[in-house]
């Protein structure tokens, strides 16, 4: 892909899948969005906000379906990427996606969270390539804030 005078490569990629990156909300509570130490940014919990300012809701798999789960993930991973470009300026100083933590809204008797997180993951990948490739959990909760379907939270490498 030709990059775009004065543009990054990434940004390139994000216009190239239609995904526009909008201003997340300041924290609610006493926490901050990210946190730096060395090289490692570790990013706070996300969901799926739209450019509304609307979640989407409810337990995948009772109010969702796993699709509707899965697009609610990759919502919450153009969420985490708008929060790390805040954060770092350009995603273009991203070195690597080290460590995902999805976390799915849904009944006891669920069981494809990682379907749910793929979501998040595939978006990952698609927007950095090997370097969006990372450690993962995908664990179900009784509830997540505010009824959001999932909640993801990342760690990842700068240079």
């Amino acid at each position: 892909m030709s990059q775009t005078p004065g543009s990054s490569v990434i940004e390139d990629r994000l216009k190239a899948l239609n995904i526009t990156l909008t201003q997340n909300p300041p924290p609610v509570a006493n926490y901050v969005n990210a946190v730096r130490v060395g090289n490692l940014v570790f990013m706070s919990g996300k969901g799926p906000r739209g450019n509304d300012g609307k979640y989407i809701t409810g337990k995948v798999g009772t109010d969702l379906s796993l699709e509707q789960g899965y697009q609610a993930a990759r919502l919450t991973g153009i969420n985490q990427l708008a929060g790390l470009k805040e954060e770092l300026g350009n995603l273009d100083r991203v070195k690597r996606i080290v460590k995902v933590l999805g976390m799915v809204n849904c009944n006891g008797d669920f069981a494809d969270h990682p379907k749910v997180i793929n979501g998040f993951s595939d978006l990952m990948v698609e927007v950095f390539g090997e370097k969006g490739k990372h450690a993962r959990s995908a664990v179900g909760m009784g509830s997540l804030p505010g009824n959001m379907a999932v909640e993801v939270e990342m760690i990842v490498e700068v240079e």
